[in-house]
């Protein structure tokens, strides 16, 4: 069961369905839930210390977001995703992010290229540790922070949603590659953004975004 914030006090209902809510979410994004992981609103509502009502509310928000599965009988799991589902979704990041990364370029400046150096470096410290979670969580901060600079805000929202549906196969994936160093990727989208090549940049997005889940579809 996910770690939970502290208890919401008595009548914050609404607040207490939003803390619920992000938490969770940012769980799943991260990867910290595995694929089909099964939830209970009881389960919920005890660990967060709220009622039946907000912890209702949370997850059909989820839900609805494609971050959670609910079934007819009611049960409520993480997605376990098909192979084409993947294929879908892989297709999906590389049109929406190589966009997103296209945008942000003629606004890419030194002090955003300096922080994403800084961003990837967390990422490969979470990557020699083989800390799964904390290295989902940096290499979609290194993605967000570059997107960011696109201004393109139902873009973004569109590409966090697919990162939502995908956070429990991305530790999926993250478990059988065995990483211990950053994506090489990364490195040349930096370098693409330093040169101010949009070619290279596109490339570099593209080959990042969809690499790891096609070990998942052989």
């Amino acid at each position: 069961m996910p770690n939970p914030p502290r208890p919401a006090e008595p009548g914050a209902g609404i607040a207490a369905h939003d803390r619920l809510y992000r938490s969770l979410r940012q769980q799943i994004m991260h990867g910290e839930l595995a694929p089909g992981q099964a939830l209970t609103l009881r389960g919920l509502a005890k660990s967060y210390g709220v009622s039946m009502t907000p912890a209702r509310e949370a997850l059909r928000r989820l839900a609805a977001e494609g971050a959670l599965t609910l079934s007819a009988s009611g049960r409520v799991t993480t997605p376990d995703l098909s192979q084409e589902r993947i294929e879908e979704l892989a297709t999906l990041r590389a049109l929406i992010e190589t966009e997103l990364a296209t945008r942000a370029l003629p606004r890419a400046h030194m002090a955003l290229i300096e922080r994403l150096q800084v961003i990837n470096m967390a990422n490969a410290e979470a990557a020699v540790k083989r800390d799964a979670v904390a290295y989902i969580r940096t290499n979609l901060e290194f993605h967000r922070t570059l997107y960011l600079r696109a201004q393109a805000p139902a873009m973004l929202a569109v590409a966090e949603t697919v990162w939502l549906q995908l956070g429990p196969t991305m530790r999926a994936v993250y478990s059988r590659l065995h990483r211990s160093d950053p994506p090489q990727t990364h490195r040349m989208i930096l370098a693409a953004l330093k040169a101010g090549d949009e070619p290279a940049l596109r490339l570099a997005v593209r080959t990042d975004v969809t690499q790891g889940l096609r070990h998942l579809l052989t």
